[in-house]
């Protein structure tokens, strides 16, 4: 692929932000997630893995490719394949960030790699994002992996591998357009995939909405709080395995090890196949 000759280039690549870490989204999500929290106020804790709401991209609108995502340039480089998807992270929680506190994300391209797949030409761009508090502590460390991948061939939706049957700690749920809308809201993520049938069916080939990467990641992470509330997360790690869709039941799985200091964490859909996987750490 020629136009990715000079993709290494960006390697290095940095940008900075910085944000107050306010109280109306953290509400947002508590209701978006079903969850009965009370209201937040400033000096709490942000609840993880919430930080993805804030330090949003606020690309001009004039500036949007077709599939809502901003056009590819400004940190992420310009790699010319038309589907992008969160494939993975890997999250350190040192301290929490506090609410009503000023914090600053650091975010530099570690690396890009371009491979060929069963699906063709893919590109990896893997991005590390430091979050200082207030105190400029590094609070929050993410490794994360962005994958470009080429249009799906009209029907290519290969089956999922079997998720785990045995699960100590479980949930089910269905997503919903009004979920999707909530959690893009509050992402202010304006991929199309999430919101746009006949765009993400007609256009990128997938038979439904797609449920956002990071939000199943967010309800597996939700799950362990629910079920430990009074132990405190300081990693997680996942990495998305196949798509779930609008209006299908998920199945949110989680097991505990014997030491109680981490939990295997996934994510099924409505035939039993292996969405999304991970692990919370415990303290």
């Amino acid at each position: 692929m020629a136009e990715t000759e000079n993709l290494e280039d960006w390697v290095g690549k940095t940008r900075e932000q910085r944000e107050r870490i306010d109280t109306a989204l953290p509400a947002g999500m508590s209701g978006a997630l079903d969850r009965d929290d009370p209201a937040p106020k400033d000096g709490d804790p942000l609840p993880l893995p919430w930080h993805w709401m804030f330090f949003r991209d606020c690309t001009v609108q004039s500036e949007l490719g077709t599939d809502g995502l901003p056009e590819r340039g400004g940190l992420m480089p310009p790699v010319p394949l038309p589907r992008r998807m969160w494939a993975a992270s890997d999250i350190k929680f040192n301290t929490p960030l506090r609410l009503g506190e000023t914090a600053t994300k650091r975010s530099e391209i570690a690396s890009v790699a371009e491979k060929s797949g069963k699906s063709g030409q893919l590109v990896f761009v893997n991005l590390r994002h430091t979050i200082l508090n207030q105190a400029e502590e590094a609070a929050i460390v993410e490794e994360q992996t962005i994958v470009y991948t080429e249009a799906v061939k009209s029907g290519a939706m290969p089956p999922a591998r079997p998720a785990p049957e045995e699960a100590p700690w479980r949930r089910s749920l269905t997503p919903d357009p009004v979920l999707l809308f909530r959690y893009s809201a509050l992402t202010f993520n304006p991929h199309r995939i999430h919101y746009d049938q006949p765009y993400v069916t007609q256009e990128e080939g997938y038979p439904g909405l797609v449920v956002h990467g990071p939000l199943i990641a967010t309800l597996m992470v939700d799950l362990c709080r629910r079920s430990r509330p009074e132990v405190r997360i300081t990693g997680f790690s996942f990495r998305a395995m196949a798509p779930l869709f609008c209006g299908n039941e998920m199945v949110l799985g989680a097991a505990p090890s014997d030491d109680g200091s981490r939990a295997s964490v996934w994510a099924a859909n409505h035939e039993g196949g292996l969405a999304s996987q991970g692990e919370v750490t415990f303290s």
